[in-house]
Order: C-alpha cells, then sequence, then structure tokens
C-alpha cells in the first residue's frame, strides 16, 4: 500500500507515450515533447507493481524506445527518455496505434492482463496529418481496452485527432499552438492518473491540523506556531527558538558536461536554499566547494556572516568546467571542509549537499561511507546523466528522503523547496522557524493563486 500524501492514488496502469518524430518536428521542438513526457513519468507512482511506463518513437518507420517491462525506476526512465532521437521522416500515425496494440500493449513487452484493477492508456502526440489511415486501428485499439489521448501541436487536422481519441473527446483531445507550449499540460494529465485528485477536499487524509492539496496527492501542514513531526502527520508547539545550529556544505559539480547556463541554476538552487536558513555565529553557517578535475573550496563554513554576503559570493564564483571526480570531492569534504580550522564548530550537527550532473570518474564508495559514518548527514542531488546508485551510495538513511533527481536543470528549484524542509534539525524541528515561516508563506500563496 502507498504511504498516505506521499503519491497519488491510482490503479495499476500500462502507459504508453507514442511521440512523433516526423521531419516536420525541429530538435528543438522534439527536446520539448521529451520535457512533457519526462514531467508526466515524474508526478507518477512507477515500479512492476504500479504504474509501468513505455515509449514509441514514430516517423515513416516505428520503433520501440522503452517497452513496458524496461527499468522501472523513475530515474531510469527519465534518464531512458533523455536518450530518445528523433527518426526524422515521414508521419505514419496508423503503423504507430498498430504496433502498440501487436507490440508495446502485449505480455511480451510487459503488458498486464486486462481486468478491472489495471487500466491501459496511450498518448498520442503529434504535430501533423498522417500518411496513412488512422479511424480503424485507433477503434480496434479502443475496442482491446486501451484509453488513447490525443496531443496535437501546430498545423495538425483536428480530425484524426478526434478519430483516434477515446471517449468523452473533449477529455481527450488537446491541441497546442507550439511544442514550446505543451508543459502546460502537464498537470491536466498528472490529474489524469489519479482516481482522487483532491483528497484534501474528500477528506480522505489523516493530517492533524492543515491538509495542502497537489494533483492527486497530499501533504500535512501545521498552523503558525507549529511543526510538523517526523511523521508527516501530527504537529507539535513551537517554543519560538530562533533557528538551529547547522553546519551546512555544499558541495557542487562544475564538470563541463554542466554547461555554463546550467551551472547559472546551479547558483540559484544554492541561493533558494541559503535563503531559508538563519545565517549566524550561533545559528546556520554555509560552505561552499566546488568540483571538477580538481576540488576548490570557493569559501568555508563562518566566513560569511549574512545571507546577503552568502549569495554574494555565490553569484560570483566561476565555473571550472572540467572533469568528475566526485570521490575525491567528498575525501574533501570530510576531512577538511567539516574541520575547526575550517569553520566547522564541534558538537554542530553537520548536513553535506552533493550536486552532480553524471557519472563520477573516481571511486566514491569509501569517501561516501567514511562521511556517514562521521555523523554527516548527507544529501545527494542528481540531474541529467547522474547515475542513480551513486547518488544512493552518497546519500545517508533511509535513502528514498535524502536522495533526488530531476532529468532537466530547470527543475532544480523543486528540489530547493524539498531540501528547505528536510535540513531542519531532526531532534528539534521546532527551532527551525525560518523554514516553518518559509513554508507558511509558500502554502498561503499557493491558496491564493488557486483562489
Amino acid at each position: 500500500p502507498l504511504s498516505p500524501g506521499t503519491l497519488c492514488r491510482t490503479k495499476p496502469t500500462d502507459l504508453v507515450f507514442i511521440i512523433d518524430s516526423s521531419r516536420s518536428v525541429r530538435p528543438h521542438e522534439f527536446e520539448k515533447i521529451k520535457v512533457f513526457v519526462s514531467r508526466v513519468i515524474e508526478a507518477l507512482d512507477v515500479g512492476p507493481n504500479a504504474t509501468r511506463v513505455g515509449v514509441i518513437n514514430y516517423a515513416s518507420a516505428v520503433r520501440s524506445e522503452l517497452p513496458l517491462q524496461g527499468p522501472q525506476s523513475k530515474v531510469a526512465l527519465l534518464q531512458a527518455v533523455r536518450r530518445i532521437q528523433p527518426l526524422s521522416t515521414g508521419t505514419m500515425t496508423g503503423l504507430a496505434i498498430q504496433f502498440a496494440i501487436s507490440r508495446a500493449f502485449s505480455a511480451a513487452e510487459g503488458a498486464r492482463g486486462s481486468a478491472p484493477d489495471f487500466k491501459k492508456v496511450a498518448i498520442v502526440v503529434t504535430d501533423g496529418r498522417p500518411q496513412d489511415g488512422v479511424q480503424d486501428v485507433s477503434a480496434r485499439a479502443r475496442a482491446a481496452g486501451i484509453e488513447i489521448f490525443a496531443i496535437g501541436v501546430g498545423r495538425v487536422d483536428m480530425g484524426t485527432l478526434r478519430q483516434m481519441a477515446s471517449e468523452p473527446l473533449d477529455e481527450h483531445v488537446d491541441y497546442v499552438e507550439s511544442y514550446s507550449v505543451i508543459e502546460k499540460l502537464t498537470h491536466k494529465f498528472q490529474e489524469a492518473f489519479c482516481v482522487v485528485s483532491d483528497l484534501c477536499a474528500t477528506g480522505d487524509h489523516d493530517c492533524e491540523q492543515v491538509c495542502v492539496s497537489t494533483p492527486g496527492a497530499y501533504r500535512c501542514a501545521c498552523r503558525d506556531g507549529f511543526s510538523l513531526n517526523s511523521d508527516g502527520k501530527t504537529c507539535t508547539a513551537c517554543n519560538g527558538g530562533l533557528g538551529s545550529a547547522l553546519d551546512l556544505v555544499f558541495l557542487i559539480d562544475g564538470s563541463k558536461s554542466v554547461r555554463p547556463e546550467n551551472f547559472e541554476l546551479v547558483k540559484k538552487f544554492i541561493n533558494q536554499i541559503v535563503d531559508s536558513l538563519e545565517v549566524s555565529d550561533k545559528q546556520a553557517q554555509v560552505g561552499l566547494v566546488q568540483y571538477s578535475s580538481s576540488v576548490r573550496q570557493e569559501f568555508p563554513l563562518g566566513q560569511f556572516k549574512s545571507k546577503k554576503d552568502i549569495k554574494a559570493a555565490v553569484k560570483k564564483m566561476s565555473y571550472m568546467e572540467k572533469g568528475t571526480m566526485t570521490g575525491q570531492a567528498l575525501k574533501y569534504l570530510v576531512d577538511s571542509s567539516f574541520s575547526v580550522i575550517n569553520g566547522a564548530r564541534p558538537g554542530v550537527p553537520k548536513v553535506g549537499i552533493v550536486f552532480t550532473d553524471g557519472r563520477s570518474q573516481d571511486y566514491i564508495s569509501d569517501a561516501a561511507k567514511k562521511a556517514k559514518d562521521s555523523g554527516f548527514r548527507m544529501f545527494a542531488v542528481g540531474v541529467g546523466n547522474a547515475v542513480e546508485d551513486e547518488l544512493r551510495e552518497i546519500a545517508s538513511e533511509p535513502v528514498a528522503e535524502h536522495y533526488f533527481y530531476t532529468a532537466d536543470f530547470r527543475t532544480i528549484s523543486k528540489i530547493g523547496k524539498k531540501l528547505q524542509m528536510k535540513i531542519c534539525v531532526e531532534e528539534d524541528p521546532c527551532e527551525c522557524k525560518s523554514i516553518v515561516k518559509f513554508q507558511t508563506k509558500v502554502e498561503e500563496l499557493i491558496n491564493s493563486l488557486q483562489q
């Protein structure tokens, strides 16, 4: 059973994306399709016994990019989507739907048998008029129990979309004027796979004080002056502390694969987390280390005494642009970053946030183990080609709460918001007053936008 509040409540679903990569879809537009697919996947409860995901890529021919029996961890799925390349030939949409019936939704490819508890769903994305017929083959697909959503872009033939889609058509046919805005459909599909989309409104939750609804899911929060307990449901009155003592060091990947424009997003990610802290000699101290083929301490713990100075130093940080020696960087964190000579305070909780976008070129196991054995609380944040096994090896227990992955640098701000709450010191969460205030403000802003 799913833990309450963490995932949307879904029927187990076999979901296959059927994506058009004909020559009319330009390479940068195809990247937008991949981002849309990734966003939908990120919101799903994926796994062998939950939602399985497959991807078909088509033009004049059809290519299975990811079968339903393929790797079903979220990280592996997102990385597989990033690797898909366009075929850039004709537009045989009917052939692609026939391929879905005969191959993609077959037991041999990992599809599960028809039953009331299982759904079969295909999402077709196309921008043109097909060169073959779609009406009859779509009818066969629907008769086989496959629910079809049809998304049209630009100069698509709307009649074709209606021939493909399941009833009711107004729920299964979507149109966007260009690939640049296809992401706006993400929210619709996140909700489409949830049996209940507003668990707070239905009362289907166990929050003691405040229930905050998200598409197909919820999380618990507390009223001002209270802090959420570790069970994620109940609340404790805060004692009015001014912020917890914390030594926090960022370990940031500056390898050439990150690219300059993304490195700027990483800097914003760091400052987003710094914004949530109470920085002072007696409260939070922040240090920053950048690594590539070598390791460079940008500034040690305690050098800067205010958020403003820390954020200014982060903005000035230059990009190293070489290799990826994550193991060497972790060793530096253990041996130097949290040493008294570099500003660390004895008896104060130590938190490391390691950011990487690719596979390490050296061995990380010993240094990662030593960091955790030393009592440091380690978070691992991966983007793009980051390796899930390495992220898990770096992360503290429970691992699922200490490592994060996203396919796209543009979405790391979402990870930043999650981290803002998690780095609060567990022994006395009420002391993390600034983070409680931050959370309350965010909830108020979200509620006002929804209204």
